[in-house]
């Protein structure tokens, strides 16, 4: 066990190495169903001391974390908003290949995974599905404290506190998808919002008080678009538009405002193909402050500052 002046200085060090910074939040995929490489799925990573969180396990989460030389066993836990494929599908990779041998596994405790109603099922069917893989590979000599899950299906409130971070869930509207959940995670003063798959809800308003960085979905299509096509309408239905966000973010007010789980539909190439600047031009309808749009591998930095960096360039 470390002593407290150890412990204190690991948290100096993890310091220095976040540039100063006390949470730092990382955008793995901030993508929707469509499979494109430019927007794997939805993911989020927020690290806070040594705690590595992810929020959801969409497409590619396991890449995205490797390509920051993360080993995927080093995810402290996982944290689920809600039970569609597209947040959750990835998750054997990240479990199982977590499991294997360093570099870039390595886990010897059990892989810890919390979530809406359903969560525990799910990860007992998944031991099944695998069954035969994992007594493979326990035969060649892997642990099996390291293959072992500890699945929680949770509920509206304080979730998890371990070395200073609390994460808190908040439920959510995302029509039929129930119950569907947002995510609060404080440490050390600074927080961050994750607002899962939403309309527009109150419960979100509230739970975002006094909020560093405040990161939410969004979805958009051409009006043109929605007055032909009624599969347009019903996704539109389920999520959050630019304005309606904008609304959000003038109410809540956080230092920095950021989209991620883009869905800018396309059903019919007869019209044009919306894009990321269509989506920012009818927020500032609603919203005049500090605003960017999500992309993979987005880092935030959130201390006295907060600090930008997109994929291959320096903090701003």
């Amino acid at each position: 066990m470390h002593s407290p002046v150890a412990s204190a200085l690991l948290l100096l060090l993890m310091s220095v190495s976040m540039g100063g910074q006390e949470l730092k939040v990382t955008l793995l995929g901030t993508g929707s169903p469509i499979p494109v490489v430019e927007r794997f799925g939805p993911s989020i990573l927020v690290e806070a001391g040594p705690e590595k969180l992810l929020i959801d396990c969409g497409r590619g989460a396991s890449l995205r974390l490797w390509q920051l030389h993360i080993p995927l066993g080093a995810v402290t836990a996982v944290f689920l908003t809600h039970l569609h494929s597209d947040h959750i599908v990835e998750i054997p990779d990240l479990w199982l290949t977590g499991w294997l041998p360093p570099p870039f596994g390595h886990r010897t405790h059990a892989f810890q995974i919390w979530g809406p109603v359903g969560t525990n099922e799910m990860m007992a069917n998944l031991q099944k599905a695998f069954a035969t893989d994992i007594r493979f590979r326990m035969a060649d000599g892997l642990p099996e404290q390291g293959i072992a899950v500890a699945a929680q299906d949770i509920a509206q409130g304080p979730v998890y506190e371990k070395n200073g971070v609390k994460v808190t869930a908040f439920e959510v509207d995302h029509a039929t998808a129930k119950p569907a959940f947002g995510y609060r995670i404080d440490y050390r003063g600074h927080s961050v919002v994750l607002s899962g798959d939403t309309r527009p809800t109150e419960n979100l308003i509230r739970f975002s008080k006094d909020v560093d960085l405040l990161i939410h979905e969004v979805a958009w299509a051409r009006p043109e678009l929605l007055q032909k096509s009624q599969a347009a309408r019903i996704i539109i239905g389920l999520h959050t538009t630019p304005e309606q966000a904008g609304t959000i973010f003038a109410r809540v007010k956080p230092r920095l405002a950021v989209y991620s789980h883009v869905v800018l539909i396309t059903t019919d190439p007869a019209f044009s193909e919306p894009n990321d600047a269509d989506v920012l031009k009818l927020t500032r309808k609603t919203y005049g402050g500090p605003l960017e749009m999500g992309q993979d591998l987005m880092t935030i930095g959130i201390g006295n500052n907060i600090d930008i960096r997109r994929s291959g360039s320096p903090m701003r």
